[in-house]
């Protein structure tokens, strides 16, 4: 995650533009008024279906069953042999 204020910001928008949209690097824009954040577009969405589905009550009900399972009874898959 990147610190930067609002002069420095205006001086080089479009690197930071490009570093925040290529490679997803999160970005905190420090002013007098508050800080700002920005993120890519694909972890906003990311972030809006994470939201979405736990606010799902029967898909947090199917996440807490399958998180309670006994996990001692899973197979272990091995990538490595052929299918």
């Amino acid at each position: 995650m990147s610190i930067t204020n609002a002069t420095a910001l205006r001086k080089n928008l479009f690197g930071t533009l490009e570093s925040v949209a290529t490679y997803n690097e999160t970005v905190t824009v420090t002013a007098k008024t508050g800080n700002v954040v920005m993120i890519s577009e694909s972890d906003y969405n990311a972030l809006l279906e994470t939201v979405y589905l736990m606010s799902n009550p029967a898909f947090m009900a199917g996440y807490k069953e399958a998180n309670e399972q006994d996990r001692s009874t899973y197979e272990r898959l091995d990538l490595d042999e052929e299918w």
